[in-house]
């Protein structure tokens, strides 16, 4: 049926099959038709609709099951909806008459449910079609509702409802009778049937008036009574209804419902009464709720309670936002009305509820519907009823503190609120702080003094809120409620509140990122210590103020270990203190006081205790073994108190027992956390106290929902419905299940305000969580008891739960259970072992009795407990035991709760053991699970069975066993989901786990191609679109996991056209009861997950798909998400999503789907598109604007003159929140590094539109305007993340667009025309209460700016420029700056920035000044620091001047800066060095803090630093100031010595130096980071830098150790690092070291030998590496560092010089080709330049050891770069200077060295004789590259090396060779070496000119009689020439006139005559002309040689007079030519210019 897409049933096929397979089938092909039918054309349905319709009603009478009915209905109908509509009224006479049917069997009842469904679907979709039959079919629905079962009554319900739904105002003659049949459907028992009820009058009342008119308050009292005793789904449901309701009430929808007797409108009073009513009296009358009050009791249970605070919700968000912001004053009071009845406080959890109750309505209306602005005038709201409710108590004063004391609820209520508020708005809340009518500190600040504790503490938790919102105001607050606690310390009030107050702004700061200045923690120090000292001086106030004194004390710890650790000496004082020195002391204290000395003395033991344990949880590092070990006694003595707190509590009665109760839960908290060895003598003291709290049955009870949820597995929770699962954090049922123990609230611990994180804590009365206490402790102190005590306890908790009954047993089984789960998690958690044997039955027997339990929540715990006994046990023998008892307790028992308790045991058993490894066993145990699963008596059991068999599945133990085992548990859940109704939802929420589980299972065998496979694939299909038939939203989540599951293993089964659809209805269905339904929170995180999968796989179809939903949807009610999603698209909606979700795992998954759509739509040229969501997005605060750029302004004026802030409105979106605005401004960096990496178009604004008109692409250039314009409203947004955001945004910008250039204006950029908006978005980060985080982003754009080159005008310039210059006047401020608000770190980040930036700038104006100034010093480093630009001259020589007025001051701060950073970087063994009062710019309570900023910043500064050294040149001038002031104290920055002098210039420069190269040094040894190139290349051109001068140089050069140093680092980097540009900056500076080294020997030789003044120099000592040995160390040669350094580039970029990485010989065959880029051939260039300056710094034995090695590389690079020689010129060029260099080394030329060179060099140039391009060579040389090679030894070498035999031979040999060469490049080249070898002193050339001179003259003949015709056949001959004259020039006196005889005829007849001339090819006319001017020269200089030869020779003199003459001709004509050119231009008529 998979690939089945006919629209008719298949029935012979289907009549084979059996009753499962058919009713599959069936259902398959209803999904298929139901998707087919839209989309077949109208003539083909109805050339089918009779059949079809046949087929349906045959389906019809099968007795469907409830998934098959629900789609054929929905299939019928739209059957005639697009078919034939008249034939309808059949179909609907056939269901009315099988309703009508007497048939009562049970059989019959599935086709009557079919009919009445089917029934329901006509009258909605065809509506008035059927209006005839209406009336009829109403009345038959009706009179079947009165006989109906259950089952029966629900699907009427929803038929009523569908009919109504269809019909509209149709149906009003029928309105009283649905009403009537309703209105008792209400209380129903079936909870199914009160959900169907209220469905259904909530579609009554669109049309029924008298619903929300007359008969409201009748409707308000049923909803109340559905509410007492309702689940979850059905409180939700009636309270939408009431909700709806009220509304209608208070805002009437239909015209004429305002004149109809009493159907007017209502006020919000009259509302809020019903309200009001319901919520004190619930459902019961007046009579009765009387009788109840005036009895003491209520009969108002937290259900009802809670549905109508959800029915408030539903009402306030159907009116809609604009209706709350009008009303929310009134909403206000009488909400605060509601809370002041007598009523609703009358115990302290009616209480509870109720804060609850009036938090959910407050933070649910508030929260979604408002947007920033609203939200703030809605703060302004609370501040000013806050305000009235502290004038109220001050006017009841008089009358007494009760009257006040009433309103306290509503009180905590509204601060909580605003705390909320404040905190969501963050720094856009400043408003309420700066507005003088808000007064937002004024109003919370009072309550600190309320009377009643809850209240104060409410406000000091506001507070806190206040400062997390603005960090600004901590610092504030924090001094002001420290001066009024100080003032006002006679007031128990005033201690409490601002104590409190002070604790939780302290304990917040841990938080802020910016953090709290040091000096607030010695002032909460101060004052703690003072409340201490003072308690007992005033009885009145002791309790008050040791309470307030310990609680500051613990709020200091959760500043952490860095402000800790300073205070940690005298808070360990303070706690030792309270406590007695020794036991002993402690027996006598028990004899001495009263009852309230003990309260104090508890008290302020228990506030001790909670410091030691803020201690262990914030600053554990410090507690280390010493300081555990001075706490011992003080936990000695608290032990044994813990011993005597009963007595006590006997003794001085009840008033004493809160504070022993409060004692021993501070206590058993220490000692969980303590390590357990350090209390080891107290054990069984401590044990037995916890079994007295555990087993006793005196204790106040602990609820099993406070205890048990934590300690069971999560997704086991699903069995206990949607209250215990997936409701998100601090949802309403988690409020309502802590009332029933009294509520969890502030008052119960005040100590909670120190551990609070975002949300506001809530903790438990102390003696609820004293058990919980209890539990937890048990949980790690059992193992540690010897293992006869460990029995004794499992037998203790035995024989109490067999001594008890009712309900004290039911709370200590619950302590037990909780107790025994505890211990073995700890366990489990810790691989321990239970013990011994005789453990294991005692804790089964515990485990199995709460297992069987009629607690379901006791009975999931007890089953994860049995769970960590098997992982404790270890044995699986002991499992498989435990496993047959739970299974033979399954078949026997008949205790259907019993049973369900091993059901879920059963699988629970494997869990953590790795799942069955039995095959028999796991089928055993599924088949039972199998069979009770098909039991319909117990719903519950079948439910636990089911989800059993899915805990089984979880853990299988292999995909062959999976297989097996999946078939049976694939056909009961088919079979169960085909039979099952929907409601209860519980069995369907355990088949969804059930079918996740088996997907999960099957995983990638879904893909198979195998039969059984494709059955399995198909049924797990068709499953989940059997789920999708479920309203419940907790299976509505399970059904999008299933489907990603399957779309994740079988995409090609899960079609996306069917599954996008599916998931945005969910979606859009969601998103409408948001802030009353918290379980569909779960289905929100399941839609959103699977959507991020899709998308990732295909963004374009699920878009379309999405966008195509919109159009087929036909809804009453548009919510704004469909609008958007209409509007904007999928990114909008998921925008919008993105501003509403709280869920932080949710809102991960919304951005990274809008990451992969944007990423998708960059991809697809959607780009305008984003660009424009964004826009919106931005725009679409109420707060934000954007501007324009106008004309320019006055000179003076301000950048804000030219750039307003204008609103713009529109857009699809409306009031979002700044977090989603950050989250766009992210996008837009997105969106421009995606288009950075797609191409250089984006970016070029001509290639742009080039483009434009070729392909439909957009580029991001196009739209730079809006680009800026978004990061400019960005970043002036009132959000400081937001600001952040739009400064990074710019930043980009600035980067990507600065070399962008201008078209209409050539030389500009085109990022100049913004420079006014550019300067207005940086101007407020600079402003006095900008956060330092923004100003250091702004600084970081500030530079990025104006190293950009973008402005042109320096008096634009200047405006960004006064903004750092602002900054840096701001760090000098010294002992005048303003007290810090924030950590001091933050003050070292700023400061950091300031520096860094200014370093960025003075970096860039040192490259311009050089670039436009290039005379002078060079600096190469800094050739490619940044873009070129295009900015003017002006700029470019300005802005070094701009930066010179302050470099005195610059270069004290980078120096300074560097300084503190090589101070932190030390290693640890040096910590001990750091300065304890800190550095420059830390203190040393920041050193931790403060590292980080150093290590982002300091290589820019180090870079400016050295730059600026290389212009003074280390010279000191006179202006630079000697002190600087820093933020913490004075320093003189390396002014002075270690002794207290002054320090010479010269050790200043050198501490300098040795700065600079330290901290650089030390990070090239060691980058940690894999994103540190940028840091390298700035170090390596600050030692380019400091190298450029001769001072350091000559330092570096005199140390020896640091040169080898500094190249072994360098080295390092070469190895580690790739990058040809990194490698050339380490090769130039490796050069620089040698240069310096060079410099040093040269400058020693020099003076060595002015001091001696020797004649002979061999007499002189000898200086460079090598010595008088030669010998060179490894590790200590800087000859050896270099040259490995260039040995790893050669080899790198050539590898066959290694014979190892080639595997052959050097000199054998050829290997691969090789090639080098242009970086490569750079490398390879610097590498033979240093290797050529290495003999120069070795003495000349030093110089012999490496010559080798030199000639080696050299030999061997010219002979890989000569197999390819026209690739290569370069590197070869550089390579023969290279090798004419080492072999021309003066050293070589010393006597000491003379003779090992001469063998070397022998060596040498034997090799290249021997095995270069001779036969034996394999290798294809260049011989004109060998000719090269042999001339610069010939040159070079000297006589010794070149003339012996048989190299003198053998070079003759080559040259003679290359002589008769037929390649005319290969002769002139030779004749070209041949004439520097003619050239050289005569011992060497007499050889080869006697030799060659003959060679020369015949090649020289024979060129005479075959003239040259080609251009290389002319450079040879006229090589030849050259060749010829040198030797003629290096010949004899004597033989010269003979030679220059034979020359001169040769030079002649290369002339041509006149005639032969003219037609003479071009390479012999140039021979003509360059015989003849050689003939003109050498005619003088030999004048008789040349006479002699005229006289003698007639023809060659008539020859050459002919030549000469032609060529005066010649010359002649070209004269003539232009001076005709120069008449012609001259002007014909001569104009007369002088007229006189």
């Amino acid at each position: 049926m998979e690939q089945d897409h006919s629209l008719l049933l298949d029935e012979e096929a289907c009549s084979l099959l059996g009753e499962l397979q058919r009713s599959e089938v069936i259902f398959q092909w209803l999904t298929n038709l139901k998707h087919l039918l839209p989309a077949t054309t109208r003539v083909e349905v109805k050339v089918n609709q009779v059949r079809l319709v046949n087929q349906l009603q045959a389906v019809l009478t099968g007795s469907p099951g409830p998934p098959t009915r629900c789609l054929l209905a929905h299939c019928l109908a739209l059957l005639y909806r697009l078919g034939d509509p008249l034939s309808a009224s059949q179909s609907v006479e056939m269901c009315n008459a099988i309703i009508r049917s007497k048939d009562d069997a049970p059989s019959s009842l599935p086709t009557r449910l079919a009919a009445i469904a089917c029934l329901g679907s006509l009258y909605e979709q065809l509506g008035r079609m059927l209006l005839h039959s209406f009336k009829d079919s109403l009345v038959n629905l009706l009179k079947a509702f009165r006989n109906a079962e259950s089952q029966g009554r629900y699907e009427i319900l929803l038929a009523v409802e569908r009919v109504l739904r269809g019909m509209g105002p149709g149906a009003a003659p029928c309105h009283r009778e649905i009403y009537k049949v309703a209105r008792v459907s209400l209380t129903d028992r079936s909870m199914g049937v009160r959900w169907a009820a209220a469905m259904c009058l909530l579609e009554l009342q669109r049309e029924a008036v008298f619903l929300w008119s007359s008969e409201l308050q009748n409707v308000a009292t049923l909803c109340c009574r559905a509410f007492e005793g309702s689940t979850y789904q059905v409180r939700v449901g009636v309270a939408r209804l009431l909700g709806t309701l009220l509304a209608a009430a208070l805002q009437p929808r239909q015209p004429i419902a305002a004149v109809q007797p009493g159907g007017r409108g209502r006020t919000l009073e009259e509302v809020m009464d019903v309200l009001t009513a319901g919520f004190l009296r619930g459902g019961a009358s007046f009579l009765r709720a009387s009788g109840d009050m005036l009895k003491g009791t209520s009969s108002v249970g937290k259900a009802v309670r809670l549905g109508v605070a959800q029915a408030c919700v539903v009402l306030v968000s159907a009116m809609g936002s604009s209706w709350l912001e009008g009303s929310l004053p009134r909403l206000l009071g009488l909400l605060a009305q509601l809370a002041h009845q007598p009523r609703a406080s009358h115990s302290p959890a009616d209480s509870a509820s109720t804060r609850a109750c009036l938090s959910y309505i407050l933070r649910s209306v508030l929260g979604p519907l408002l947007g920033e602005k609203a939200l703030a005038n809605a703060a302004a709201h609370i501040c000013l009823a806050v305000h009235t409710h502290t004038l109220a108590l001050e006017g009841c004063s008089t009358e007494g503190v009760q009257g006040g004391v009433s309103s306290h609820i509503m009180l905590e209520c509204y601060l909580l609120e605003l705390a909320r508020v404040t905190r969501s708005l963050a720094s856009t809340a400043a408003p309420l702080i700066t507005e003088p009518c808000t007064a937002l500190l004024d109003t919370v600040v009072s309550v600190l003094l309320h009377p009643v504790a809850s209240a104060r503490l409410a406000a000091a938790w506001c507070l806190r809120s206040v400062a997390m919102a603005m960090p600004s105001q901590r610092c504030v607050l924090l001094d002001r409620c420290a001066e009024r606690l100080v003032a006002l310390k006679s007031s128990p009030e005033a201690v409490a509140g601002y104590s409190a107050a002070i604790a939780a702004l302290l304990a917040g700061a841990q938080h802020c990122s910016l953090g709290l200045p040091h000096s607030k923690a010695k002032l909460v120090l101060g004052v703690a210590e003072d409340l201490l000292r003072s308690a007992n001086q005033n009885s009145r106030l002791s309790l008050q103020r040791t309470q307030a004194g310990w609680l500051l004390l613990s709020s200091l710890c959760t500043l952490g270990t860095a402000v800790v650790d300073h205070h940690l000496g005298q808070v360990l004082l303070l706690v030792r203190c309270v406590f007695p020195p020794s036991v002993r002391e402690l027996d006598m204290e028990l004899h001495r006081g009263d009852c309230f000395t003990w309260q104090v003395t508890l008290e302020g033991r228990a506030g001790a205790l909670c410091v030691i344990r803020t201690l262990l949880l914030y600053c554990r590092d410090l507690l280390t073994d010493d300081i555990i070990s001075r706490l011992l006694t003080p936990l000695a003595c608290a032990v044994a108190l813990l011993t005597k707190c009963s007595s006590l509590t006997r003794s001085y009665g009840n008033p004493l027992r809160p504070w022993a109760v409060l004692y021993r839960l501070r206590l058993y908290q220490v000692l969980a956390l303590l390590p357990p060895h350090t209390y080891q003598e107290s054990y069984g003291v401590v044990m037995k106290e916890l079994l007295s709290d555990l087993s006793s049955p005196e204790n106040q009870p602990c609820s099993d929902l406070t205890l048990l949820p934590a300690l069971c597995f999560h997704d086991d929770l699903m069995l206990l419905g949607p209250a215990f699962h997936s409701l998100g954090r601090g949802s309403i049922e988690e409020k309502l299940h802590s009332s029933s123990v009294g509520g969890g609230n502030l008052d119960n611990d005040p100590f909670s305000l120190c551990d609070g994180g975002e949300d506001t804590p809530a903790p438990l009365p102390p003696a609820v969580a004293l058990t919980a206490a209890a539990v937890q402790l048990f949980g790690g102190l059992f193992p540690q008891v010897i293992t006869a005590h460990r029995v004794q306890i499992l037998e203790q908790f035995s024989r109490s739960l067999k001594q008890l009954k009712g309900q004290k047993q039911q709370s200590v089984q619950t302590h037990v259970c909780a107790a025994l789960c505890s211990l073995l998690k700890h366990l489990g958690s810790s691989s321990l072992s239970l013990g011994p044997e005789e453990l294991r039955a005692p804790a089964l027997a515990l485990l199995v009795g709460a297992l069987e339990n009629s607690s379901p929540l006791l009975r999931c715990a007890a089953s994860e407990g049995l769970a960590r006994l098997v992982q404790a046990v270890n044995d699986p023998g002991y499992t498989h035991t435990l496993s047959v008892v739970c299974l033979e307790r399954l078949r026997s028992g008949r205790d259907a709760v019993a049973r369900s308790g091993h059901a879920l045991a059963v699988g629970a058993l494997y869990r953590y053991v790795g799942g069955v490894h039995s095959p028999q066993h796991l089928t055993s145990c599924l088949g039972v699970l199998n069979t009770l699963a098909q039991d319909t008596s117990s719903p519950e059991l079948q439910t636990w069975c089911v989800y059993g068999m899915c805990v089984l599945l979880d853990v299988p133990s292999g995909g062959g066993v999976c297989m097996s085992v999946c078939e049976p548990s694939v056909g009961l859940l088919m079979q169960l989901l085909l039979s099952s109704p929907p409601c209860p939802p519980g069995l369907h929420h355990a088949l969804g786990c059930l079918l996740h589980a088996l997907t999960s299972a099957l995983g990638p065998e879904l893909q198979s191609a195998r039969p059984a496979v494709s059955v399995l694939r198909a049924s797990c299909v068709l499953a989940c679109w059997m789920l999708q038939t479920s309203p419940d939203p907790l299976v509505q989540s399970q059904l999008v996991s299933c489907l990603q599951n399957l779309y994740l293993f079988c995409p090609a089964q899960i079609h996306l056209d069917r599954l996008v659809p599916v998931l945005c209805e969910m979606l859009l269905d969601s998103s409408m009861l948001v802030s009353v339904c918290c379980s569909y929170v779960c289905v929100r995180g399941s839609v959103l997950s699977c959507v991020r999968q899709l998308v990732q796989r295909g963004a374009l179809q699920v878009t379309q798909h999405a966008v195509g939903l919109v159009k087929e949807l036909h809804r009453r009610d548009h919510s704004q998400l469909e609008v958007t999603l209409k509007e904007v698209g999928l990114e909008g909606v998921l925008f919008l999503l993105l501003d509403q979700e709280k869920e932080e795992v949710i809102r991960r998954d919304i951005q990274e789907t809008l990451v992969h759509l944007l990423v998708s739509g960059v991809q697809r040229g959607k780009l305008l598109h984003w660009i424009k969501l964004c826009k919106d997005v931005l725009s679409a605060s109420s707060d934000s604007g954007a501007g324009e750029p106008v004309q320019e302004e006055e000179e003076g004026d301000g950048d804000w003159a030219v750039f307003r802030a204008c609103p713009e409105g529109g857009g699809a979106f409306s009031a979002l929140g700044w977090r989603t605005r950050g989250f766009a401004t992210r996008c837009l960096g997105r969106l421009v590094e995606l288009c950075e990496a797609a191409g250089h178009a984006h970016f070029n604004i001509t290639l742009a539109q080039e483009l434009r008109l070729v392909q439909t692409g957009d580029f991001l250039v196009l739209h730079l305007g809006e680009l800026v314009r978004m990061s400019f409203m960005a970043a002036t947004d009132p959000s400081d993340v937001v600001r952040l955001a739009g400064l990074q945004a710019l930043l980009l910008l600035i980067r990507t667009f600065s070399s962008s250039p201008e078209p209409e204006f050539p030389g500009h950029s085109l990022l100049e025309q913004y420079q006014a908006n550019v300067g207005a978005a940086l101007r407020p980060a600079f402003s006095a209460d900008a956060p330092p985080d923004v100003t250091a982003k702004a600084c970081q754009v500030c530079s990025a700016w104006i190293a950009s080159g973008v402005v042109s005008d320096l008096r634009d310039l200047r405006r960004v420029h006064q903004l750092l210059a602002s900054s840096l006047a701001k760090l000098q401020g010294g002992r005048d700056r303003p007290s810090p608000l924030y950590n001091e770190a933050t003050a070292t980040m700023e400061t950091l920035a300031v520096l860094q930036a200014w370093a960025e700038v003075y970096i860039v104006a040192v490259q311009r000044s050089r670039q436009d100034c290039p005379i002078g010093p060079k600096d190469p480093d800094v050739s490619d620091l940044t873009n070129e630009d295009s900015g003017s001259v002006s700029v470019r020589a300005d802005l070094l001047k701009l930066v010179q007025s302050d470099l005195p001051t610059l270069s004290r701060l980078w120096l300074a800066a560097l300084q503190d950073y090589a101070t932190l970087t030390l290693p640890q063994e040096d910590a001990s060095q750091l300065p304890a009062t800190g550095g420059v710019f830390f203190t040393g309570e920041t050193k931790h803090q403060a590292r980080s900023h150093y290590t982002s910043c300091w290589a820019p500064i180090l870079h400016a630093s050295a730059l600026w050294l290389q212009s003074t040149g280390f010279v000191m001038s006179e202006e630079e100031p000697a002190i600087l002031s820093r933020p913490a104290t004075p320093t003189s920055m390396g002014q002075r010595d270690s002794g207290g002098g002054a320090k010479s210039p010269e050790d200043i420069s050198t501490d300098r130096l040795n700065l600079l190269l330290g901290i650089s040094v030390a990070f090239l040894c060691s980058p940690h980071s894999e994103d540190q190139i940028e840091n390298i290349t700035s170090c390596l051109r600050a030692l380019q830098a400091l190298l450029s001068v001769s001072w350091p140089r000559s330092k570096v050069g005199n140390d020896q150790v640091l040169s080898v140093e500094l190249v072994c680092v360098l080295h390092r980097v070469m190895v580690t690092r790739e990058g040809a540009e990194l490698h050339l900056a380490v090769l130039q500076l490796v050069q620089e070291i040698l240069r310096a080294a060079r410099d040093h020997v040269q400058d020693k030789r020099y003076s060595a030998e002015v001091d001696d003044g020797a004649c002979e120099k061999e007499n002189l000592p000898e200086f460079g590496e090598g010595g008088d040995t030669g010998g060179l160390v490894p590790g200590r040669s800087l000859v050896l560092a270099a040259l490995e350094l260039c040995l790893h580039v050669l080899l790198r970029k050539i590898p066959h010089l290694s014979p190892a990485l080639t595997g052959s010989p050097p000199s054998g065959g050829p290997g691969g080709p090789l090639v080098l880029s242009n970086g490569d051939c750079l490398l390879v260039t610097s590498a033979l330049d240093i290797l050529s300056h290495l003999p120069s710094i070795c003495s000349p034995e030093g110089s012999v050891s490496i010559l080798p090695s030199l000639l080696y590389l050299l030999l061997g690079v010219l002979r890989e770069l000569l197999m390819q020689p026209s690739t290569h010129t370069a590197p070869q060029q550089r390579a023969l200077q290279a090798l004419q260099a080492v072999v021309c080394s003066p050293v070589g030329r010393q006597e000491k060295s003379r003779g090992g060179w001469t063998l070397l060099l022998g060596a040498a140039l034997n090799t290249v004789l021997d095995t270069w391009g001779n036969g034996g060579d394999q290798a294809v040389l260049d011989q004109v590259g060998v000719l090269r090679v042999l001339t610069v030894f010939l040159v070079s070498a000297g006589p010794e090396v070149v003339l012996v035999q048989p190299v003198l031979g053998s070079c003759l040999q080559r040259y003679t060779h290359a002589l008769h060469s037929k390649d005319p490049l290969v002769a002139s080249v030779c004749f070209q070496m041949l004439t520097t070898v003619f050239q050289v002193q005569s011992g060497v050339a007499v050889p080869y000119i006697q030799t060659l001179g003959p060679l020369l003259l015949r090649y020289l003949q024979g060129a005479e009689r075959r003239r040259p015709q080609t251009p290389e056949e002319l450079q040879g001959v006229l090589g030849a020439l050259r060749a010829m004259e040198a030797l003629v020039s290096a010949s004899n006196p004597t033989n010269c006139p003979q030679l220059m005889a034979i020359f001169l005829p040769i030079l002649i007849s290369f002339l041509l005559d006149e005639n032969a001339l003219s037609s003479a090819p071009s390479a012999s006319r140039a021979l003509h002309e360059s015989a003849l001017k050689d003939l003109m020269r050498l005619g003088p200089q030999f004048p008789a040689v040349f006479r002699s030869l005229m006289s003698s020779s007639p023809q060659l003199k008539a020859r050459l007079q002919a030549a000469i003459q032609g060529n005066q001709e010649s010359l002649n004509a070209k004269a003539s030519s232009a001076a005709n050119r120069t008449s012609k231009t001259s002007p014909s008529i001569t104009l007369k210019t002088n007229f006189l």
